[in-house]
């Protein structure tokens, strides 16, 4: 047994906790694919954005959809709980003037902040209370606010061994902070839309597409995920890193086809 397993309390009832992504912001721009440009042309089509009217991503982490679709409108608000992520996203706008960045966890929303032309969840609303957030993200919309749920994953696993060393290390069930997730993260997001008074959804999409990654890139890819955020592994985290650079070897490059990227839009009246 590693001495990194279990460490921290693990229980069996999920809820969130700061240590979520403790240690991953460095990694996670790294690590993760970014999101294409055709993303950003495909919501500009679909909801007629031309630069005005403002925007909030909701658990943006370093940024990666804010600043992707920032340049669409006056303003561009970031959202998340991790201040570590924020300073990472504030590092990689440098230059964007219209960018700000709110260190609140989304069930404090509306927190002040206004109203929006766009409000956006990126791998981000299975972690909250969603019906809270839900409502009171629908009473932030300007009336013709939308929505947008991003259905994606700018990261997929290129060995085998990588889930498997995991597992070694911190035990076979998922972990997520200082606790497991062992049915994963919830679904069935589209009842609680509906429940908090949205009409829709009504989806776009936009291609999949093929990454080649690094062993350093993938190794910062591990790291970003919260089911192995540096944190986790404790005392084991160098032999774990170690071992894994010792299983991707001898490849210097992975190349994995990325899923195709679905976006639900929810309308705070008949679409």
């Amino acid at each position: 047994m590693h001495p990194s397993i279990y460490a921290g309390a693990v229980t069996d009832a999920w809820e969130w906790d700061p240590s979520l992504y403790s240690g991953s912001a460095e990694y996670y721009a790294r690590g993760r694919a970014a999101y294409p440009a055709e993303l950003a042309t495909a919501f500009a089509a679909e909801l007629g954005l031309d630069g005005s009217g403002r925007l909030l991503d909701v658990g943006c982490g370093p940024g990666s959809l804010t600043l992707l679709l920032a340049g669409l409108f006056e303003e561009a608000v970031g959202l998340d709980a991790d201040g570590a992520m924020l300073a990472e996203a504030a590092r990689q706008a440098a230059g964007a003037g219209n960018c700000r960045w709110v260190h609140r966890r989304a069930e404090e929303l509306p927190a002040g902040l206004g109203r929006f032309r766009l409000v956006t969840f990126a791998q981000s609303f299975h972690w909250f209370d969603r019906p809270r957030v839900a409502a009171a993200v629908r009473e932030m919309l300007t009336p013709d606010g939308v929505c947008a749920h991003v259905h994606a994953s700018t990261h997929e696993s290129v060995h085998p061994a990588i889930a498997e060393l995991v597992r070694e290390y911190l035990g076979p069930v998922r972990r997520a902070g200082q606790g497991v997730l062992p049915d994963g993260t919830a679904g069935g997001e589209a009842e609680i839309y509906r429940a908090a008074g949205f009409h829709g959804p009504r989806r776009f999409e936009v291609p999949g597409r093929v990454v080649t990654r690094t062993v350093d890139e993938v190794v910062a890819g591990v790291f970003s995920l919260s089911s192995s955020a540096p944190h986790l592994f404790g005392t084991g985290r160098a032999g774990f890193e170690a071992a894994l650079r010792r299983r991707l070897a001898p490849a210097e490059t992975f190349t994995v086809r990325l899923r195709e990227i679905a976006v639900d839009l929810w309308f705070t009246r008949g679409c």
